[in-house]
């Protein structure tokens, strides 16, 4: 999902993390053949997940799946505008949608322990699991930015209007939480029921997340937290 970074700037004191129970609105899948989906992004209309069985596209209002492309899908996965970004193994692939072909590859910086992926401003934004980083990258070379820290493993990556998000996956607890670009405090957190995973993650452009499930197989729309009044 393509997008803008809004200016950010450092805090100086430590900020009040805002916390309530994700509200999921549907689910999606799982999906034939698909046993497990590893991330997510959207095109503007469909939804891609990641999965077992290659690169799916599906409807987000009817839940039907409309385009397969066969190419290893073992992590996070972007879409630049024109473009999908797919993690497999240690690489990141170029893919165009229309085809399937890749287009070119660059090293992840993780060499394998990849997970989330996001494209904002010329950038692709590459979870790091366990070493609980996201890096910015640059698309053509694959060199490391920048890098923001977090407390936790870090799961998928999105950024909505000039907000980062990421997900997290420990155990059985997983939640949606949104940080400071530059600090990697944490804000505002969405907490998903025990026992249900967030695999990838990726903004619509507007008011929801699709989260990845997962070995549950399934996409999850989540309502995404906005301060009434504000």
């Amino acid at each position: 999902m393509t997008t803008t970074i809004a200016d950010t700037k450092r805090k100086t004191t430590p900020p009040t993390t805002k916390t309530r129970t994700a509200e999921i609105v549907r689910e999606y899948g799982p999906f034939p053949g698909a046993d497990k989906v590893h991330g997510v992004t959207h095109d503007g209309s469909r939804v891609w997940a990641a999965t077992t069985a290659g690169l799916l596209a599906f409807d987000p209002k009817s839940g039907e799946v409309v385009r397969t492309i066969e190419r290893p899908s073992d992590a996070g996965t972007a879409f630049d505008g024109k473009h999908l970004w797919q993690i497999a193994e240690a690489r990141i692939d170029k893919i165009d949608p229309a085809t399937g072909d890749v287009l070119a590859s660059i090293p992840a910086p993780g060499h394998g322990g990849d997970s989330g992926l996001a494209w904002a401003e010329g950038s692709l934004w590459v979870g790091q699991y366990r070493d609980r980083k996201i890096h910015r990258i640059d698309p053509e070379t694959g060199a490391v930015l920048r890098t923001i820290e977090s407390n936790r493993f870090v799961t998928g990556v999105t950024w909505v209007d000039g907000e980062l998000w990421h997900g997290t996956w420990e155990g059985d607890d997983s939640d949606i939480r949104r940080i400071d670009p530059e600090s990697g405090a944490v804000l505002e957190r969405l907490e998903m029921p025990h026992g249900t995973a967030v695999s990838g993650l990726e903004s619509d452009g507007a008011d929801l997340f699709y989260a990845g499930g997962g070995g549950s197989g399934k996409v999850r729309a989540v309502r995404r937290s906005r301060t009434v009044g504000s």
